[in-house]
């Protein structure tokens, strides 16, 4: 009699639990990310994942994920979204560069996510500089997932050869962060380093060969905004013109070499990666990578240019400003097309570690995002990363707003005009006006 009540007991307890697992719930989330999987970048969408059981247990659902990673060209990526939101067909979380945010939320294509930040305590190891792009509206649009640092990459070899002491080179980061070595003192240098012959004319500073976000860096520097208090466009002419007076010097000085505006990238990373043809370098870090791997692998790689290169920020062109960096962070966004942005969150939340962002931080050569990353041995024993962490602290960002393009093209005018001599750098910021006011109108201000 016994037997047979424990017999049914358990038969019980299996038809409760048969029942349970067949009453969870099965939620289908997909995850579309951008990637150059060669270059280490999988980890974008490869770390959901990693982590999809734990959100399972977590929530009590089962998951049906799926993970598109391509590395297709950043416009055709864009446009499929925007056609896929469109059509309500667009994936639950989208990777994207953030500035997408200035773009796609007020089209209604994602949606915001600061009720969802505050239920996930992993959101708060993020390093506070990056939320600031991914605001738009006064909400937040977007979770940071990589970052970098565009930096000025000094050669210490060259400083030694200059005569510098090894406490002088290696304190020369901090120096800039006190303010106590300036935009001023780097001219100063690059100008004894070609006087002395330490550096050939042209090969004292180093600066963008095209168009991109690091020219934005200047005009910041100098006191320029792009935003005002109410996300209004903005292009200041006095902060516009000084940035382009000093850029403009260079070549003047025989500091910078006059054909650097569309230089082959190969002369460039040959000269600079050598650390014994250039002395600053105005790069990102993502450049370190490169070099390590293509340009110095026969003399050491990684090791060689850890003893005779290193990084800083941008010094103090403008006391107000101080010394200064531009990180454009990839951001991982929620679509309105979800019909679970709650487990999306989770699945966004749970990739946002120390554990899982050093992944494809190492791998990918990127900035870790969070705060802690610093403190785990995988990050801080990656010196090439880990020496730039501190940067963020410091960093600026490409404005979220739909008429940047715009903005950016109009700058990107103005330098080319200085650079190639047509223009003085006052006739070139009243090109970048009228090309602002012609395409925005009244959604630009001038000051």
């Amino acid at each position: 009699m016994k037997k047979t009540i424990l017999l049914l007991s358990l038969m019980c307890l299996l038809i409760i639990n048969i029942g349970v697992l067949s009453a969870q719930e099965t939620v289908a989330i997909t995850v579309r990310c951008k990637a150059n999987v060669g270059g280490g970048e999988g980890w974008r969408c490869d770390n959901f994942s990693q982590v999809e059981e734990t959100v399972e247990k977590t929530l009590g659902i089962q998951i049906d994920l799926t993970l598109i990673q391509d590395d297709k060209d950043w416009g055709e990526y864009k446009n499929e979204f925007v056609l896929a939101s469109e059509a309500n067909e667009a994936p639950d979380i989208i990777l994207s560069g953030h500035e997408d945010i200035g773009a796609w939320a007020p089209a209604g294509s994602i949606i915001p996510l600061d009720d969802m930040i505050a239920d996930h305590a992993e959101f708060s190891d993020i390093v506070p500089k990056l939320w600031e792009s991914q605001k738009w509206g006064g909400k937040t649009w977007g979770v940071p997932q990589d970052a970098e640092a565009r930096p000025i990459f000094f050669s210490k070899l060259l400083l030694s050869d200059l005569g510098w002491t090894d406490e002088e080179i290696d304190s020369l980061p901090q120096r800039v962060i006190d303010g106590e070595f300036t935009f001023a003192d780097l001219v100063a240098t690059a100008q004894q380093a070609v006087d002395e012959g330490v550096v050939e004319a042209g090969h004292g500073f180093y600066h963008r060969t095209g168009n991109g976000p690091d020219w934005l860096i200047w005009y910041y520097g100098e006191g320029g905004q792009v935003l005002d208090e109410n996300g209004q466009l903005v292009f200041d002419r006095a902060a516009a013109e000084a940035a382009l007076e000093l850029i403009s010097s260079f070549p003047a000085n025989n500091l910078t070499r006059s054909d650097i505006i569309g230089l082959d990238g190969n002369i460039l990373n040959t000269d600079v990666a050598s650390a014994e043809s250039v002395l600053f370098y105005q790069g990102g870090s993502w450049n370190w990578a490169n070099w390590a791997r293509n340009f110095v692998a026969d003399r050491g790689g990684n090791d060689y240019l850890l003893e005779n290169m290193s990084m800083m920020l941008f010094p103090t062109m403008n006391e107000e400003v101080g010394p200064i960096t531009l990180t454009h962070p990839l951001s991982y966004m929620i679509s309105s097309s979800s019909e679970h942005p709650d487990v999306a969150m989770a699945l966004i939340a749970a990739v946002t570690t120390p554990e899982a962002n050093n992944r494809h931080a190492i791998d990918s050569f990127h900035l870790g995002i969070l705060n802690t990353q610093i403190e785990t041995a995988d990050y801080a024993d990656n010196q090439a990363i880990s020496q730039a962490h501190y940067m963020l602290d410091h960093t600026s960002s490409i404005p979220n707003n739909p008429g940047w393009t715009a903005w950016s093209n109009a700058w990107w005018l103005a330098i080319q005009a200085d650079q190639s001599g047509a223009s003085t750098p006052a006739e070139a910021v009243e090109l970048a006006v009228t090309q602002l006011t012609t395409e925005l109108g009244d959604q630009v201000t001038v000051r």
